[in-house]
């Protein structure tokens, strides 16, 4: 069924390679069922994926729509870690394939470079209706109790009809023989079905060695991935594609290579003047390598490049590794102060069957902490041998049948245990232990990089929120609410403050911000937001509050700058005055819904003059009066004209003016938190005149 049907989508939008995947049951995983037209090592990577996964096939299955990826550049843009893995011109298609109210699986078809980067509605249209009759064919099916199971790929199509009658296959060979240059012809696996006398010799090896293996495996100086490679890359992007390499001792050879939907024919020469581009070729002795292992191994280190934080570790290894290795339960272990620490955990049904171990101290006989405290890896095939050695595990079932525990070493030293659980009894043959071992290490830098994240990310989290007010204190006929968002570039911490400082039978209000989005930048606030209540405490006016402040400042000796807006409210009559060093101008909301920016008369930025004079203003504030104090984070950005954000800022003022402060607050700042990227801090405080 399988086979059929995607074949008939290839052929329909000519198409030349494929695969379905089908959806494993009571997981969030997908698994390739059938390829059609490549061999499944080019896409060994992803056999097994999560739902979870950044990759078109998921992202077709887990949003039920069509994914069109255009080419190599649309590729690299959209989905990195495969153009990583496959960096070649191909164009590709994903869709669903689903009913109403069942996801089967997904389909991907790909064509040669060169596609449209916008999608092809006819093509997805005919794609869409093939992909719905096979999702009511697996509904059937399932309704008729038939298992569905992979099937055998195919990895070729019948040659063109008429070609043998054409030309007889003795006279074919013979012709062939008579050419003086080298013909071979690979199958889509790269294994050799023909080669003529005159490659062989080329070769240097007998056409009996040749024929059935592929030309890398059986000769030592093909050895080198690059060559491979080329293989690779022609069969993807069906164009034709060359390169050169030595022959021991001194002889370069030239390879064209010519794919199509049923192989490639291969023309071998010798090539000339080569010798000054290549100074040396592979070595005889050179060990094979593996282009299958190596694009595992980048497909999850690219994956795992974009970890920042221990968690998502844990969600890219449950969703990277775990499916391709067959595993249903992923655990991260860590050490604290001598004891166990569960970092993050995936796929088991009851938490606390994995939180217990929380804590255990790392002198207690678990095969975690063995892992963690020896560097040893160890790997149960099944219960009984987990429990002939740890018989403690009989009374903490966590129903898997088989476990792989990987010790993360990083710098010389464990980081930490990555435990891997299985469903079924799982045997656990060399080659793949030490594929696992190995991926233990990309986890273990991942980790390292992220435990340390973690950590700088709380200190900066921690001095923020010490720098800044924890609440607002009530104000008497004032009502108050704040928002600060840090950059998201940097540490997330920034040099933006505010405060509302109590001075009966007045109040005063302070806005601020300091250059840069990292410690200095923060400290450097505090000490500025000390000074100026300290200022305002003992009753200096809000210009002298401004000039000590600035004097401050510059006796410090910081290279940084500070903009300030400082008010001294006086609600009780109504009135307001300010004063400005170079900061953005407030917003006054009047009763009646206008909006006036109070663009008035300041002084230099905090910092620069010693000598600065800061004029102040005094202004009315009516009760039902709003002022909106911010900091320029929340109208300036890249490709923005600042006068334009400030005008519709005003509009959303003068609509939402009226909404309980707290909801105003977040009002403003929705577009903000919704978004990427901020490069420079926001703060805002609105004040409102009862």
């Amino acid at each position: 069924m399988l086979s059929l049907a995607l074949t008939a989508m290839l052929e329909d939008v000519g198409a030349h390679s494929g695969a379905v995947y089908l959806r494993v049951p009571d997981e969030p995983v997908l698994e390739m069922a059938v390829m059609v037209g490549m061999p499944r090592a080019f896409a060994a990577p992803w056999e097994r994926v999560g739902l979870g996964a950044p990759i078109p096939v998921a992202e077709a299955a887990r949003e039920r729509r069509p994914v069109w990826v255009g080419g190599e550049e649309d590729m690299a843009r959209r989905y990195p870690r495969i153009s990583v893995v496959l960096p070649y011109p191909f164009g590709l298609a994903a869709l669903p394939v689903a009913t109403n109210s069942t996801v089967y699986g997904a389909v991907f078809v790909t064509w040669p470079g060169g596609r449209p980067a916008e999608p092809q509605q006819d093509e997805l249209r005919r794609l869409t209706a093939a992909c719905d009759h096979l999702a009511r064919q697996l509904e059937r099916a399932a309704a008729e109790g038939r298992p569905l199971r992979s099937e055998p790929d195919l990895l070729a199509t019948p040659p063109p009809e008429g070609l043998t009658g054409s030309l007889g296959s003795a006279e074919a060979a013979r012709m062939v023989a008579r050419l003086p240059y080298g013909l071979c012809s690979l199958d889509l696996n790269g294994r050799v079905s023909f080669v003529n006398a005159a490659a062989a010799e080329l070769l240097g090896a007998e056409v009996e060695d040749l024929l059935g293996d592929q030309p890398w495996v059986t000769l030592p100086w093909l050895r080198d991935p690059m060559y491979e490679d080329r293989y690779r890359g022609a069969l993807i992007s069906q164009q034709v594609t060359s390169f050169v390499a030595m022959r021991p001792p001194g002889t370069w050879l030239s390879f064209r290579l010519y794919p199509s939907t049923t192989g490639l024919s291969v023309r071998i020469s010798r090539a000339r003047a080569v010798s000054e581009l290549y100074r040396a070729g592979p070595q005889p002795g050179d060990a094979p390598s593996r282009l299958v292992t190596i694009s595992q191994v980048l497909s999850l280190a690219g994956a795992l490049t974009e970890a920042v934080g221990v968690q998502d570790v844990v969600a890219l290894v449950a969703q990277e590794l775990a499916p391709a290795v067959g595993s249903r339960a992923v655990v991260l272990l860590g050490s604290r102060a001598g004891r166990l620490h569960v970092l993050g955990h995936r796929g088991y049904p009851d938490a606390h069957v994995v939180e217990r171990f929380d804590g255990t101290p790392l002198t207690e006989a678990t095969p975690g902490t063995q892992a963690l405290n020896s560097g040893v890896p160890a790997f149960f095939a099944s219960r009984r041998e987990l429990e002939r050695l740890y018989p403690s595990r009989h009374a903490t079932p966590d129903g898997f049948a088989a476990w792989a525990y990987l010790p993360l070493i990083a710098s010389g030293r464990p980081v930490g245990t990555c435990v891997l659980a299985y469903a079924e009894p799982h045997p656990f043959p060399a080659d793949e232990r030490a594929v696992l071992t190995s991926l233990g290490g990309l986890i273990a830098q991942a980790l390292e990089r992220a435990l340390l994240y973690d950590v700088k990310h709380q200190l900066a989290h921690g001095l923020q929120e010490a720098l800044l007010p924890h609440s607002l204190p009530p104000l008497p006929g004032i009502d108050a609410a704040a928002r600060y968002l840090p950059a998201t570039r940097g540490m997330d911490i920034g040099g933006d403050f505010y405060d509302l400082v109590p001075s009966p039978p007045l109040a005063a209000a302070v806005i601020g911000d300091v250059q840069g989005h990292n410690v200095t930048a923060a400290g450097l606030m505090g000490q500025i937001r000390t000074a100026v209540r300290a200022y305002t405490t003992v009753g200096h006016s809000p210009g002298e509050v401004m000039s000590a402040t600035n004097r401050l400042l510059i006796d410090l000796g910081s290279d940084l700058f500070a903009s300030c807006l400082y008010l001294r409210l006086d609600p009780g009559h109504g009135r307001a005055v300010m004063a400005r060093a170079g900061h953005p101008p407030p917003l006054l909301r009047r009763p009646d819904g206008r909006v006036k920016v109070l663009d008035r008369a300041g002084g230099p930025l905090l910092g620069i003059d010693a000598g600065a004079a800061y004029a102040t203003t005094e202004f009315e504030l009516p009760p039902g009066a709003l002022l909106l104090l911010y900091t320029d984070g929340l109208i300036e950005s890249p490709g923005t004209d600042i006068e334009d954000a400030l005008a519709e800022l005003c509009e959303r003022l003068a609509d939402c003016g009226d909404m309980p402060l707290d909801e105003l607050a977040d009002a403003l700042v929705t577009q903000y938190t919704a978004g990427e990227e901020r490069i420079d801090d926001v703060a805002l405080l609105v004040l409102r005149a009862r």
